[in-house]
């Protein structure tokens, strides 16, 4: 059940992205305004992400579990019935600090109430969840707002979060709160943490568009930076730090944190480039998109069996090695994506990542949690997600930086080109072989311009959005570098019994 809970903070994020211009025009809300409903969530989300650790120890599990998915629940309810944007801007952010316990909070439960021999099996099921929900989302968001309405994005998590917070009564151990923490909480780390990471992904939202060089960017960064080392300061001096920061001098804790980081960059990338790809060069609505984008799904879905087979038999290392040459195998196929690529082109790209992205989430999930201490996972886990959500958050950006700065340079070529009778151009653009032969090279006429314009500004953001699957795919193979740093340190942290 705390699966479900996950599930519904990850998937929220998707379908609700899905259907912004529905809520819109419902609510009247301005469309440069429309984005920060995403972005109030993913920063109230990745606050609350190295919180976990805290609040299990505080709470304990099971308190903490029932309280953050209750409030989580709570919260959907408060944005479905919402009348403006100010009121729903203020639910999403109480929904996205809940959500973000949830995630970690599963992880955590994997290595602290399940034996070894159980981890594998667990990790799989939490493991498939948290990355399926990126995938399925499109399709259940389109199918919501094209059945019911905007109101049902939210009102779906009211039953599953009622049945997780009731099952997690019962099935979850009994623990004495430690509520004697509260005494040891350093409200000056929170903020610094809270600063830092509010400002990162502000300025990673505003830098496509604004530029990275411009003064509100780089203040925000400037910002990230100097609360980040204030907060790192603060508490690697503390004897009772908020989050649990030594934890990073593991080598194996480390790696696993740069692999996550890399995963969410491809992973949240990839979710990102697909349906940008599938609107805007081939014209698909979102119940559409969300079709083709089932292939990964089931590909992962399909996998999870045999992932936890060789999980248990092979070396994480080299499983985790073998997931990451695959995935960014997968990525890189999709470079070479024209104007007309569709669900044909993309099937066995999606397949590929689709059975990678199990081994490229599970081995390094025991690679980093596996050989901790039992009360070092609930910190560990907290920092090991939260990689993965800010891996998302820059690929992101950087892919946005690459698709619309690369596009207006690839639109120069292609008419340069066009205007030098190359075949192979003319054949991406789409323009008909035949006619454009009879033509001959040489500067083309207002009306012909007029024609081709639309064309030329579609193939010109194809070709930069595979510019940007290939710098993804280029930084999902360097990760693999390295894993042979993943080795056990002489005090390395043996779990306790």
């Amino acid at each position: 059940m705390m699966c479900v809970g996950m599930f519904m903070a990850i998937l929220d994020i998707q379908v609700v992205a899905t259907s912004l211009p529905t809520i819109q025009g419902a609510l009247g809300i301005a469309r440069d305004q429309m984005s920060w409903l995403q972005t109030a969530y993913l920063v109230a989300e990745v606050i609350a992400i190295p919180l976990t650790g805290f609040l299990t120890r505080l709470l304990t599990m099971r308190w903490m579990f029932i309280i953050t998915v209750s409030i989580f629940t709570l919260a959907s309810i408060g944005c479905a019935v919402s009348t403006s944007f100010a009121m729903l801007m203020g639910w999403r952010v109480v929904q996205g600090f809940s959500g973000g316990t949830l995630i970690p909070a599963v992880f955590t439960a994997v290595f602290v109430l399940f034996p070894p021999r159980l981890q594998g099996i667990a990790t799989t099921i939490g493991g498939v969840l948290a990355v399926l929900a990126p995938t399925v989302g499109p399709i259940v968001g389109g199918w919501i707002t094209e059945t019911y309405s905007w109101h049902w994005l939210f009102l779906i998590n009211v039953v599953p979060g009622i049945l997780s917070a009731v099952a997690t009564v019962w099935l979850l151990p009994v623990e004495k709160p430690a509520l004697r923490e509260v005494r040891s909480l350093d409200i000056l780390s929170i903020a610094f943490m809270a600063l830092a990471l509010a400002a990162l992904e502000i300025a990673l939202k505003e830098a496509p568009d604004r530029g990275w060089l411009s003064p509100m960017v780089c203040g925000l960064l400037a910002l990230s930076l100097a609360s980040g080392v204030g907060f790192a300061r603060r508490t690697l001096g503390r004897c009772k730090p908020v989050v649990e920061l030594r934890t990073l001098a593991d080598p194996m804790f480390a790696v696993g944190c740069l692999l996550s980081f890399v995963l969410g960059i491809g992973l949240f990338g990839s979710v990102y480039m697909m349906p940008v790809f599938l609107a805007f060069a081939r014209g698909h609505e979102a119940l559409e998109i969300g079709r083709v984008m089932l292939v990964t799904g089931i590909a992962q879905l399909a996998t999870a069996p045999l992932a936890v087979f060789l999980e248990r038999r092979m070396g994480a290392r080299l499983l985790t090695t073998l997931g990451f040459l695959l995935f960014a195998t997968g990525l890189g196929l999709s470079a070479f994506q024209t104007p007309e690529t569709d669900f044909a082109g993309m099937f066995w790209p999606q397949i590929i990542r689709g059975v990678a992205i199990m081994f490229c989430l599970l081995p390094p999930t025991r690679l980093a949690l596996g050989h901790l201490k039992t009360a070092a996972v609930p910190d560990a886990s907290g920092l090991f997600n939260l990689m993965r959500n800010l891996g998302g958050a820059i690929g992101i950006a950087l892919i946005d930086s690459i698709i619309y700065g690369r596009a207006p340079v690839h639109a120069t070529a292609i008419v340069q080109r066009l205007m030098d009778g190359d075949m192979a151009t003319a054949k991406f653009v789409g323009i008909p072989l035949r006619l454009f032969a009879d033509r001959g090279p040489g500067p083309i006429d207002a009306v012909t311009q007029s024609i081709l314009e639309p064309m030329v500004n579609r193939a010109a953001f194809v070709a930069a959005m595979n510019d940007a699957w290939a710098v993804v795919a280029i930084l999902t193979l360097a990760a693999v570098f390295s894993i042979p740093f993943a080795r056990q340190s002489q005090s390395v942290r043996e779990k306790d019994g």
